[in-house]
């Protein structure tokens, strides 16, 4: 949703003003943009900004009549419209197909989807779904087969207009079938990144809890300045903007690069990193370079104060990187799969495993998409199974006091 000024130009002239639109001065100025309880893209034209923000805020919160959904619609569960969705196929199904799909249903489907409402499930629910198959060891084609049923459910739903669109869109079944194979193959415990912070030589340990605290690859560690540009302490922020890289081919050395993939991003500042970050640039300051940065268009060579160097006060290869770490790392007693981003991996974990939702661990990352965050954790997201007979247990409860308080009142 977004509300438009129909009367200007969204670019600005010369002297940074406004343009005025060939619509200016007739009609209505303000235009808001929304989908509808069906799924459809709208528009509605207001002559005032307030009642143009006001319509822009009841449709963000479900509250205009445009975008109510029904409510026979919001109780509709998963189990509801897969048993429509069956009657409605199954006399053109094959014999094998009639005994099959309701037993997928039944087996695999129902006990995880059945009673949630069709409208909630999301990628991270079927992602889950997937991930503890493959913990039971469920065979792939099996899987394969059950994925296959659920996504036609799914897909039919979009096409009823029940949903807008289909989670299962957002996975790659052959990822997922190879075990997820962006799954991390060693995390260190809590004690073993302790153990680690305290072999690390103090000129260093600050790298380590940045890796640990705030997930941040080798490459940004070793590029974080003190300044500004990377760190906001007042307002509890980490800009995750660059990274150190090295080639003699391109520009002869050390420079400044982009995050991995585009990954930059602002995330919050761990109280207990800050602390550590600036005990570092008390004890044993930053060091200022010059060096060519091109994080944005173009190349610029600045003066760059960086946190970490060696002890005689040189950038940081990764050679010499490589060196210290296979000491670190034999000192904590960490096995040859423990790295710096086993770092990364640890603090993922701890937060998916601690109940953090997937897009909030996503956003910490500064993963591209969700999948990329499930995909490589979902074995870590705490299992949220329905306990059994919960309802029974209420309503019982509920009997009780009821009773309780009809034979006080027979009493009395």
């Amino acid at each position: 949703m977004a509300i438009d000024d129909l009367w200007y130009l969204t670019k600005r002239g010369p002297d940074k003003k406004r343009l005025p639109s060939k619509r200016h001065g007739r009609g209505k100025r303000w235009r808001v943009r929304y989908t509808d309880a069906s799924g459809e893209s709208r528009e509605k034209l207001f002559e005032r900004k307030s009642d143009a923000e006001t319509f822009d805020l009841n449709c963000r919160s479900g509250v205009a009549e445009e975008v109510k959904v029904s409510r026979e619609l919001e109780q509709l569960t998963f189990a509801m419209y897969a048993q429509r969705w069956k009657e409605s196929r199954e006399s053109g199904w094959s014999i094998e197909t009639q005994r099959r799909v309701p037993q997928n249903l039944r087996k695999r489907l129902l006990p995880t989807f059945g009673e949630q409402p069709i409208r909630s499930i999301t990628l991270t629910d079927v992602m889950a779904w997937l991930g503890r198959m493959l913990d039971d060891q469920t065979a792939k084609s099996s899987i394969g087969l059950y994925f296959g049923v659920l996504k036609a459910i799914l897909n039919a739903a979009v096409i009823d207009k029940v949903l807008e669109d289909n989670p299962c869109d957002g996975v790659n079944l052959t990822q997922v079938l190879r075990g997820m194979s962006r799954a991390p193959k060693w995390v260190p415990t809590e004690d073993q990144v302790l153990k680690l912070t305290e072999v690390v030589p103090r000129r260093f340990r600050a790298a380590i809890w940045l890796g640990a605290g705030e997930g941040l690859r080798i490459g940004e560690a070793l590029g974080l300045e003190d300044s500004s540009r990377c760190l906001n302490v007042a307002h509890d922020e980490l800009h995750v903007v660059q990274q150190l890289r090295h080639s003699r081919e391109h520009f002869g050395g050390f420079y400044l690069a982009a995050p991995k993939s585009g990954s930059t991003g602002t995330v919050d500042l761990d109280a207990v990193v800050a602390e550590e970050v600036a005990a570092h640039i008390k004890d044993v300051g930053p060091v200022e370079f010059e060096l060519p940065d091109i994080t944005s268009e173009g190349r610029v060579t600045r003066p760059v104060a960086l946190l970490f160097t060696t002890t005689r006060g040189k950038l940081i290869n990764g050679r010499y990187w490589s060196q210290m770490w296979e000491d670190w790392r034999s000192a904590a007693g960490w096995p040859k799969e423990g790295t710096f981003h086993s770092l990364r991996h640890f603090f993922a974990t701890t937060l998916m495993s601690n109940g953090v939702e997937p897009q909030q661990v996503q956003h910490a990352l500064r993963h591209a998409s969700l999948r990329i965050t499930l995909e490589t954790y979902v074995h870590w997201l705490p299992k949220k199974d329905r306990p059994r007979g919960l309802v029974g247990q209420i309503l019982r409860r509920t009997d009780a006091g009821q009773t309780g308080t009809s034979a006080n009142q027979d009493r009395h």
